[in-house]
């Protein structure tokens, strides 16, 4: 979907149409969560602090986020997609990769299905929607984002190789700015350049990863259509108004996180053995601290031990905090297990 968020707010609201809007928090420790196309022009984007959203856009314009409509909203994407395959694999509330080789529709060409798929969202959410065509998911997320906004692209098998040798690292979904970074100090700064090094040398240097990126600049990716894909992670974090430096503060604060947690494990019937916690400091320096407990973590109680053990293992602190956040992973058949006593071990 097309700026998923902000395009809901402006269908929703005559007034936000054509005007730079992001939907997220407007005071000064707010964080945006989406931006419309009007304020990517002036360089907001989604994870930007709302001072410097601002600051770049003077005219911005916030809203406050209204997930129930943003997940209905989904919801009639979801049946849409449906009607045409039942692999579906959904990566967050906009987005998700479709296996249509064999669709209800019998539409030869994924090319059509893409249209078919993209008018219906038009004619019952009001909403655009882009689409990337291919032989494999790497190709087809890199496709999504070739033509959009309200636009689609096709990778065929004979274009794959060479759309992505000239493409930067950067750009390759899955790698971020810190590994791209490290690929430019070897050298590496596009796929033809990451195709002209040997497997060997990528997974010494990028580990498993190595091996996948090795692969997907030569266009392969044997990655399914994965319709029953396992949940990685459930999290909540916050960004405090003001920054704090004391213990009991911060314990305070992750109680509303670990409630929220726990309430959706319960409500998906999960449970995992990794809970992780996120620590950002007022000088955005970002670090996380992590445990894996045998058997799996079996209550409200469970995790909120093992949080607050995680937060008190880093006190005494340097620097103050801006944020926290807690997760659980690790999900798997053990998590219906009947519960164990927790284990921790740094």
């Amino acid at each position: 979907m097309d700026a998923f968020y902000a395009s809901v707010e402006q269908r929703d609201n005559p007034q936000l149409r054509g005007k730079p809007v992001a939907v997220g928090g407007s005071r000064e420790r707010g964080v945006v969560a989406a931006a419309s196309y009007e304020a990517r022009k002036f360089g907001v984007r989604s994870a930007m602090p709302s001072v410097t959203a601002r600051r770049q856009c003077p005219n911005l314009i916030f809203v406050k986020p209204r997930f129930e409509v943003y997940r209905a909203v989904s919801q009639q994407i979801r049946e849409i997609f449906a009607e045409h395959t039942p692999i579906i694999e959904p990566l967050s509330l906009d987005e998700a990769y479709l296996d249509v080789t064999e669709n209800l529709q019998n539409i030869p060409f994924a090319r059509d299905v893409a249209l078919a798929i993209r008018a219906k969202i038009k004619e019952v959410t009001g909403l655009n929607a882009s689409a990337g065509i291919s032989y494999n998911k790497f190709l087809a997320k890199l496709a999504s984002d070739h033509r959009k906004p309200n636009g689609q692209y096709v990778i065929t098998p004979e274009m794959g190789p060479a759309f992505v040798e000239a493409l930067p690292v950067g750009k390759f979904h899955g790698i971020g700015p810190a590994t791209s970074a490290k690929m430019n100090s070897l050298g590496i700064r596009t796929g033809l350049d990451m195709r002209n090094q040997a497997l060997e040398f990528m997974q010494a240097n990028f580990g498993k990863a190595g091996g996948y990126y090795y692969w997907i600049s030569r266009g392969v990716d044997n990655r399914e259509v994965r319709a029953n894909r396992v949940r990685k992670s459930i999290g909540a974090e916050n960004t405090f108004s003001s920054d704090l430096t004391e213990f009991d503060a911060m314990a305070a604060e992750l109680q509303p996180l670990i409630d929220k947690v726990w309430r959706n494990c319960e409500d998906k019937e999960s449970r995992g053995r990794t809970v992780t916690l996120k620590i950002k400091f007022a000088d955005f320096e970002l670090i996380s601290r992590s445990r894996t407990v045998a058997g799996a973590v079996g209550s409200r109680g469970e995790l909120e031990t093992a949080s607050v053990e995680l937060l008190k293992a880093l006190f005494p602190i340097e620097k103050a905090v801006r944020l926290l956040g807690v997760s659980i992973s690790g999900f798997g058949t053990e998590a219906f297990d009947p519960p164990v006593q927790i284990a921790l071990e740094l």
